[in-house]
């Protein structure tokens, strides 16, 4: 019987881990919308330059961030649905989005470690690129494109801007990477424990209570347990 008040608070737990964990998906989803359209990004990332060292930075963060809240959304909708219908299956494939994710924030937070300034350093390069253009070629478009960019921010403005986005950033990784972890090992227990202790109803429906041998399939309801935690049939209880 204890064993069985653990899955019960096991089931409890990760419910509200989903939920916070949708809530992060959503988060990430809008940081990378927010990277992707916002002002001070596209005007850095549409400078026309042979070579612009942020733009391939800037498509990167985009996708691995779209990419981060689908599988935590997506691994967070099918271990909530397992929880709910008991079901092992549905269970494992949420198991393998939490892993897949978990697997992308580390290299992620690895990167981030590694090279804490390195897109603050690609917006300024490629904003020196523009400056060196300008100056060069007075009469060309290069003017242009520096007002554009004048004209959004200066260039204290966007490094303040960078590191209040990078920070923000950094912490949704880390706060991602905790959910994450404790989300995979509940989604491991529960895994363990349906597939271990389920039996089928009338109905063909998974449920957790296990069933002693010899028994006739009955509702879980019906189910008693006895002191010594061996399972039932209803006339033994």
């Amino acid at each position: 019987m204890e064993h069985w008040n653990r899955i019960k608070i096991a089931k409890c737990q990760i419910l509200i881990t989903n939920f916070f964990v949708l809530l992060l998906g959503l988060f990430m989803a809008t940081m990378a919308a927010v990277t992707h359209f916002g002002d001070h990004f596209t005007v850095i990332r549409q400078v026309a330059l042979e070579r612009n060292p942020y733009e391939a930075m800037h498509y990167w963060a985009f996708y691995v961030g779209i990419s981060l809240a689908g599988l935590l959304s997506l691994g967070a909708a099918l271990s909530t649905i397992a929880t709910v219908r008991e079901a092992h299956g549905l269970m494992a494939a949420g198991f393998l989005c939490f892993a897949l994710s978990f697997c992308v924030q580390v290299q992620v937070a690895f990167w981030r470690f590694h090279n804490p300034t390195q897109v603050e350093d690609a917006v300024l390069d490629t904003y020196d690129l523009v400056y060196d253009q300008a100056m060069k070629s007075p009469s060309s478009s290069w003017w242009q494109e520096l007002a554009t960019i004048q004209d959004t921010d200066c260039l204290q403005r966007i490094g303040n801007f960078l590191w209040t986005h990078s920070s923000i950033a950094s912490t949704l990784t880390c706060t991602s990477l905790a959910l994450t972890v404790y989300a995979m090992m509940l989604c491991a227990f529960l895994w363990f424990a349906i597939h271990s202790y389920c039996g089928l109803d009338r109905k063909g429906r998974y449920t957790l209570t296990p069933r002693a041998h010899g028994c006739q399939p009955q509702e879980p309801s019906l189910f008693r347990w006895t002191k010594d935690g061996v399972p039932q049939c209803p006339s033994e209880a």
